[in-house]
């Protein structure tokens, strides 16, 4: 008896809270990333300022009864934005990138977007190889 009242109780409450998976997955770039409010604790000198820009056109999912509701990128499309840059950075040299800021805009035809940070090798280590 007890055991069918814990299965009914069970499959209840599980009825009533959905499943979640919470992945904190974060994503392994080839130099450390450091925000425009962040910055590395150890010292470093500048190597050189990076940019990644493109413009693409406005998607129809954007628009909604010709208004244009979604601006922007998606997460998946700012790591890949940022993964670009990072590889950048590694292909100079550098161990970091620091003061990382993302910017966007969009018109009634076109989405822009830029992302810039400055690529910076630690003090207390030598150049990188591929």
């Amino acid at each position: 008896m007890k055991i069918g009242y814990l299965l009914l109780l069970t499959a209840c409450l599980s009825g009533c809270f959905p499943a979640r998976l919470y992945l904190k997955n974060k994503p392994n770039f080839p130099v450390d990333v450091f925000y425009e409010n962040q910055r590395p604790e150890r010292p470093f000198e500048p190597i050189r300022d990076l940019e990644v820009s493109e413009e693409t056109p406005v998607r129809a999912g954007q628009l909604v009864n010709k208004r244009l509701l979604k601006r922007g990128n998606d997460m998946q499309e700012k790591e890949l934005l940022l993964a670009r840059l990072t590889l950048q950075a590694k292909k100079l040299g550098a161990n970091a990138l620091v003061g990382v800021k993302y910017t966007y805009y969009t018109s009634a035809t076109d989405n822009g977007y830029s992302m810039r940070g400055l690529a910076v090798r630690y003090r207390d280590e030598e150049p990188s190889g591929n």
